[in-house]
C-alpha cells in the first residue's frame, strides 16, 4: 500500500521509500526507531551513539540504499571535495597512467575527480575549465592546449587552486610540473651521435607547444655539442596525424643525402616512424620521446626517453591538495627528469660508420 503524501510504501509492515524518490534521513530514522539526530551523528561519524544503535541505524541504511546528500555541507564549508582534470587526448595511452595518479591523491584526500578532454583546442580547454569551475570544483588540474591562460585569473583569485602539468600556463605565473623534455631531447640526439650519426631528421609536434620547442632546442643543442651541421630540411614540426608525420619522414630519408637517423618528438609521431623505417630497404636508427606499449617487443626495439607519466600526475595532485590545505608559497615549477632506455633502434650505426 502507498501513502501519497509520504512519497512511502508499507511492505511486510516496514516502511520503504517509494521508486523514484530518494531515501531521507527521515525513512532511516522512521525504520531503526530512533530520532533524527541520532542518524546524523551515525552518518556524520559523531560521538554519542551507542554501538547497538549504531548497528540498527546502518542497517536501515543499507537496507534503503540511503546516501547523504552533501550540498548542505556544502554550503556550510564552502567546498565540494572535488577537483578537475583537463586533459589534450583521452585517447593517448600517455595520460592514462598521470590520470590514475591524480585519482589516486584526489581519493587519499577524501575527493571526486571529474575529467574530460581538450580535443588540443585551446577554445575547447577554456570551456571545459570554466565549465569546471561553474560546477564549483576545489581545484584543477591542467594540461594546457592553449598559451594564454589569462582566463583563469578570476577564478584563480576566487579560490580555485590550479597546477599545470607537462607544460607551463601561458601568461600567467601558476604551479607547474613538467618533465625535462630539452634534457631529454638532448641526451637522445647525443646517443644517436655516439653511435655515429651525422645526420639526424627531428619530426615534432606543432610549434605553439611548449615541449615541442623545448624538444627542438635541446635536438639543436646536442648537434651544436658536436660541432655539426643542422639542415632546415632535417626538422619538421606540425600535427601529430600519421599522414603528415609519414610525409615528413618519407622526405627525410630519401634524397641524395638522406638523414641516417630519426628523433621522434612524442609517442604517436615514433609509432608512425616505426612504420615507415619498417618499409625503408635501408633503416635509419630512431630515438623516440614517450614509451609506449609493446616498444620493447618490436625488432628491433624502440630506444626511448622516457618520462614518468604517473609522477607527473601525482607531483601535480600533492601540489594542488598542499594549496588547497592552505600552503601560501609562490607559485612553483618542478621539473623532473626524463631517462633513456636503450633497446636497438637506436643503436643502429650508419652504414659508413666503420
Amino acid at each position: 500500500m502507498t501513502d501519497p503524501a509520504r512519497g512511502t510504501t508499507q511492505r511486510n509492515g516496514t516502511t520503504s521509500p517509494r521508486y523514484g524518490n530518494r531515501p531521507t534521513m527521515k525513512d532511516v530514522a522512521a525504520r531503526a526507531g530512533v530520532g533524527l539526530k541520532t542518524v546524523s551523528r551515525v552518518v556524520n561519524s559523531e560521538p554519542g551513539v551507542t554501538p547497538d544503535t549504531e548497528r540498527r541505524v546502518q542497517e536501515a541504511i543499507t537496507a534503503l540504499g540511503f546516501r547523504r546528500n552533501d550540498s548542505a555541507r556544502i554550503l556550510r564549508k564552502g567546498r565540494t571535495a572535488s577537483i578537475g582534470l583537463v586533459l589534450e587526448d583521452l585517447a593517448d595511452p600517455f595520460y592514462g597512467p598521470l590520470s590514475r595518479a591524480v585519482e589516486e591523491v584526489a581519493r587519499d584526500h577524501g575527493a571526486l575527480l571529474i575529467n574530460g578532454s581538450s580535443a588540443e583546442d585551446p577554445a575547447r580547454e577554456q570551456e571545459l575549465v570554466l565549465a569546471l569551475c561553474a560546477r564549483r570544483v576545489d581545484g584543477l588540474v591542467v594540461i594546457p592546449a592553449g598559451d594564454d591562460h589569462r582566463y583563469l585569473e578570476p577564478e584563480i583569485s576566487a579560490g580555485v587552486a590550479t597546477v599545470f602539468v607537462d607544460r607551463p600556463a601561458g601568461r600567467i605565473d601558476c604551479d607547474a610540473v613538467l618533465s625535462d623534455s630539452f634534457g631529454g631531447a638532448r641526451d637522445a640526439v647525443a646517443h644517436l651521435i655516439a653511435h655515429g650519426h651525422r645526420r639526424i631528421g627531428f619530426i615534432g609536434d606543432q610549434p605553439r607547444i611548449h615541449t615541442a620547442i623545448e624538444r627542438l632546442g635541446g635536438y639543436r643543442a646536442a648537434m651544436n655539442d658536436a660541432a655539426l651541421p643542422v639542415d632546415e630540411a632535417w626538422m619538421s614540426l606540425g600535427a601529430t596525424d600519421p599522414s603528415r608525420v609519414l610525409a615528413a619522414a618519407e622526405t627525410m630519408l630519401s634524397g641524395p643525402e638522406p638523414v641516417t637517423a630519426l628523433f621522434a618528438g612524442n609517442n604517436r609521431v615514433t609509432v608512425t616512424a616505426v612504420r615507415v623505417l619498417a618499409a625503408q630497404p635501408g633503416r635509419a636508427a630512431l630515438v623516440g620521446f614517450d614509451d609506449f606499449e609493446l616498444a620493447d617487443l618490436l625488432s628491433p626495439g624502440v630506444t626511448v626517453v622516457a618520462q614518468d607519466a604517473a609522477q607527473l600526475g601525482r607531483t601535480a595532485a600533492t601540489m594542488l591538495f598542499r594549496r588547497l590545505e592552505g600552503a601560501g608559497e609562490e607559485p612553483r615549477q618542478v621539473v623532473l627528469p626524463t631517462r633513456l632506455i636503450s633497446r636497438g633502434s637506436g643503436e643502429i650505426r650508419p652504414a659508413h660508420w666503420s
